[in-house]
């Protein structure tokens, strides 16, 4: 088919998230997404009202060594509206990942709120692979603080900067 603007859908998604910090099953989210659609923009979320492990600035900086082979993955940070951001970047979709009935009841009162403020932004559900559900970043933070390894959890960048802050085994270099 021809590129007439109807045969391509939407090619760009926003993947917004904490990301405190980015695990294996938000890289697989992404890959898998990019069979759909020709861009993805991992968007970390502002939010004033929670203290993340790791400053904005530090999870875009290690996203971006993560994806930093994907030339259709951008990293971007973003407050305020979601529906807003994604108008701002020119996408059409909001990617969200699911790995269980809870997340999914949490992401489909999130996807109404945001089809009542822009019903042009559509939501797109991934479903985990059955090898990431378990992947929860609040449970990687504990068995690393407890001396646990996550090296099947983490990217190695991830996992070497977050034991280095829970630990604090910096390497001094």
């Amino acid at each position: 088919m021809g590129d007439d603007g109807q045969s391509r859908g939407i090619s760009c998604a926003v993947y917004p998230g904490s990301f405190d910090p980015i695990t294996f099953g938000h890289v697989n989210i992404v890959k898998r997404a990019l069979k759909i659609f020709d861009r993805i923009i991992v968007a970390v979320a502002i939010n004033t009202s929670k203290h993340g492990t790791f400053t904005i600035e530090e999870r875009v900086d290690m996203m971006e060594d993560v994806f930093r082979g994907d030339a259709n993955v951008e990293v971007a940070s973003f407050s305020g509206l979601l529906v807003d951001y994604v108008r701002t970047v020119g996408a059409r979709a909001i990617l969200r990942g699911i790995r269980t009935v809870t997340d999914f009841d949490y992401e489909f009162q999130m996807a109404l709120a945001n089809k009542s403020l822009d019903p042009d932004v559509e939501q797109v559900f991934m479903m985990t692979e059955g090898k990431y559900l378990y992947h929860s970043s609040s449970i990687i933070k504990e068995i690393v603080s407890l001396g646990g390894a996550v090296h099947e959890m983490l990217p190695p960048i991830v996992e070497k900067r977050l034991s280095e802050k829970l630990r604090g085994r910096g390497t001094g270099s």
